[in-house]
């Protein structure tokens, strides 16, 4: 649905489509009803009003990370709020090339990135193991120390509550890298119940990202030769600007890349963030926003964009996070083995699914501000929503992910998409889309959901 028709629907409150019998009633002021979501209990808001010319409110409610006042003076102009904390989103302005300028530092050179936002949640003592195995669907003892795993944490329904990047810093620590939702409370109160002998806790532990290209030679620099042997998730002790960092190969690109733990983040943020700009002057290094496109690219999820609290690991290609056999208990297992053994019979609990797309328009150069909704080849009433839409250099296109009905899921499927007036083609109409398998092109460094694919395990099962 565009700007334009959302402010002038019929008489009946309906948006005639040029060239088709089809329409798309005006959602601007209640939910889309045409799009099932009787599977949620708080269905997503598909209210389509469009971007919201507001400022953002700095206060002493949301926390600044140690990094803030660097990113500031580093250019950045626009934020958002991630895990209670301001997380930098644009460095570079619309007026001088915006995202897709940052992008382009990124596959070409090297960028460093304020991450703070994953707050660092440590689970350190005796039980360590036991109690972190019992909250991870995957085989926490198959990470040995020094090493980290992407992993999921589901709810007794089976529901994502987070996505981490677990690091094993030791035999008996081990540190959740968090992405959006507030994982201490849960962890604690999951605690309060089982009695594993551990204590919980958010530590003064701030990372940064070093992503692209030229990644490695710009830690090299930094720290030695040393670094070219860290393994993909694997673990490194060192100092950077005489400040004690772990260093792990991970990231939230497909591209190369690095993140620097910093411990007593709030004490000496300066000294590791000034060090890795000044060894990245020769690599040609930028300070940016989380590349949000190359992560689509690569087919990596965003945590309450593309899956929350009520999405099943079924439903977003993240089924291969459910082991068929792991000897220890773990919160949701019931649960999820349930749907699973559903799915193998060939029926699927839910409604919706996650599936990637490439559709035409303009290019998507900027964050969707909106769930754009999505009708069938016919283009009537919409029946899904895009969760993270971007254009894609490389391929030319633009893609996304989004949810569907599970009757559409199938590669291949034509689809039309509601793109706001700047992205349409043509002003009032939707776009083509079809679906495609993810990620959308090969990664540098693959993701475990590419890992899994590469072996032979099904992402869905």
């Amino acid at each position: 649905m565009t700007q334009q028709h959302a402010n002038t629907p019929n008489a009946d409150g309906v948006i005639p489509m040029p060239g088709t019998e089809a329409i798309v009633e005006d959602y601007v002021n209640h939910q889309c009803p045409s799009v099932d979501q009787s599977d949620r209990r708080v269905p997503i808001n598909l209210r389509q009003s469009g971007p919201t010319p507001v400022e953002m409110l700095i206060s002493t409610r949301v926390r600044k990370s140690p990094y803030w006042h660097l990113s500031h003076q580093a250019g950045c102009w626009r934020a958002t709020v991630y895990n209670r904390v301001y997380h930098p989103r644009g460095y570079v302005r619309p007026e001088d090339g915006g995202s897709m300028v940052e992008y382009e530092s990124l596959v070409h050179d090297v960028t460093l990135w304020n991450v703070a936002v994953e707050r660092q949640i440590q689970v350190k003592g005796p039980d360590a193991l036991a109690f972190v195995d019992y909250v991870i669907t995957r085989n926490a003892s198959a990470i040995k120390p020094m090493h980290g795993k992407y992993v999921i944490l589901c709810n007794e329904d089976g529901g994502i509550i987070n996505d981490p990047v677990l690091l094993r810093v030791g035999e008996d620590e081990f540190w959740f890298s968090i992405s959006d939702s507030d994982l201490e409370l849960w962890l604690r109160g999951v605690n309060l119940g089982m009695g594993f002998n551990v204590s919980i806790g958010e530590i003064d532990v701030a990372p940064v990202q070093i992503q692209g290209p030229k990644s490695e030679a710009l830690m090299v620099d930094l720290i030695g030769d040393d670094v070219r042997h860290i393994p993909y998730y694997g673990l490194m002790e060192a100092k950077v600007g005489g400040r004690d960092v772990i260093i792990s190969q991970t990231g939230f690109t497909g591209e190369k890349g690095y993140e620097i733990y910093l411990m007593n983040a709030t004490q000496n943020p300066d000294d590791m963030w000034n060090a890795v700009l000044e060894a990245g002057e020769k690599h040609n290094l930028r300070v940016i926003a989380p590349a949000h496109h190359r992560r689509i690219a690569a087919g990596i999820l965003s945590w309450g964009q593309d899956m929350d609290q009520e999405t099943l690991p079924f439903q977003c290609n993240l089924g291969y996070q459910i082991p068929r056999q792991k000897e220890s208990d773990y919160v949701g297992r019931a649960a999820l083995e349930r749907v699973r053994s559903e799915i193998d019979q060939g029926r699927y609990p839910f409604r919706n699914i996650l599936v990637g797309m490439v559709l035409g328009g303009r290019p998507i150069d900027d964050y969707a501000p909106d769930f754009w909704l999505i009708s069938g080849s016919d283009a009537g009433n919409p029946i899904g929503y895009v969760t993270s839409p971007w254009y894609s250099p490389e391929l030319q296109t633009n893609i996304a992910m989004g949810y569907v009905p599970v009757e559409y899921k199938d590669l291949g499927t034509t689809l039309k998409v509601w793109l706001p007036e700047q992205y349409a083609d043509t002003p009032g109409a939707p776009v083509d889309a079809t679906i495609v398998d993810m990620p959308f092109r090969a990664s540098v460094n693959p993701n475990a959901r590419e890992v899994a694919k590469s072996r032979g395990l099904d992402a869905s099962s």
